[in-house]
C-alpha cells in the first residue's frame, strides 16, 4: 500500500470514528445537548480534528442519516424476486423488519430521534434518500393493485398504511413494549414476522373476496 492510499484509508477510518461516536451521542444525550467537544472527547481528540473532516454537527446528523438511508435501501433491494407482487410485497416487509430489528440505534436515528431535521441547509436531500425507500414501497403497491390487491385504496395511502404497520411493530420492539410477550430477542423477532403475516394475509383474503 502506498503513502497516498494509507493517508485515503487513516482518512476514511477517522471519519467513521467521528460519525459512529457522533451517532452515540445523538441518541445518549440528544441532538441538541450534543456539543462537537463530547465528539471529540469521545473519540479522544481535539475538536480541531472534527472540524476537519465535518464543518458542524448537523453535517454530521446529515451524513448519519444518509447512511442509515442507504443501508435500508440496500436491505429493500434485496428481497426475492417472487412472479406476484403480493409476495413481494410480504418479503419486503420482513426485510423492513429485520433491518431494523438487526440495526435499532439507525432505526432509533432515521425515525424516532428528535431533531431539528427542518433546519438543516440540506433538508431536502435528507427527505430525498427517505422517499427512495418508500418509493421503493409504492411501486410494488401499485404492482399489488394491477394484480387486483389493495384496489379500494390509493397507492399512496396503502403504501402508508403497509408502512405505519411494520413501523409501529419495530417501534413497539424498540421501546421494549413488546418484552411483555417475549421472553428473548428471538421470540421478539418471531413475534414481529407473524403479526406481518397476519397483517398481510387480511390483503390477501380481501383480494379472494372482491376476485
Amino acid at each position: 500500500m502506498g503513502v497516498q492510499e494509507r493517508k485515503e484509508r487513516d482518512k476514511d477510518e477517522m471519519r467513521l470514528r467521528i460519525l459512529n461516536a457522533a451517532q452515540k451521542l445523538f441518541l445518549e444525550k440528544g441532538f441538541e445537548k450534543t456539543s462537537i467537544r463530547n465528539i471529540a472527547d469521545k473519540i479522544e481528540y481535539s475538536a480541531g480534528t472534527i472540524y476537519l473532516y465535518f464543518k458542524d454537527k448537523n453535517e454530521l446528523l446529515f451524513h448519519l442519516h444518509v447512511q442509515a438511508f442507504e443501508g435500508l435501501v440496500k436491505e429493500l433491494s434485496g428481497i426475492t424476486p417472487h412472479e406476484k407482487a403480493i409476495d413481494r410485497l410480504e418479503d419486503m416487509g420482513r426485510h423492513y423488519i429485520k433491518f431494523a430489528f438487526e440495526n435499532p440505534e439507525l432505526y432509533e436515528l432515521m425515525f424516532i430521534m428528535e431533531a431539528p431535521m427542518d433546519s438543516l441547509e440540506c433538508k431536502d436531500e435528507v427527505w430525498d434518500d427517505g422517499m427512495k425507500a418508500f418509493d421503493l414501497l409504492r411501486i410494488l403497491v401499485s404492482d399489488c393493485i394491477k394484480e387486483g390487491y389493495l384496489s379500494d385504496f390509493t397507492v399512496d395511502d396503502a403504501s402508508l398504511m403497509i408502512w405505519s404497520f411494520v413501523h409501529g411493530l419495530v417501534t413497539l420492539k424498540g421501546r421494549k413494549r413488546l418484552e411483555m410477550f417475549c421472553d428473548t430477542e428471538e421470540d421478539s423477532l418471531s413475534r414481529m414476522m407473524r403479526a406481518y403475516e397476519v397483517f398481510l394475509n387480511n390483503i390477501k383474503c380481501t383480494h379472494k373476496i372482491s376476485a
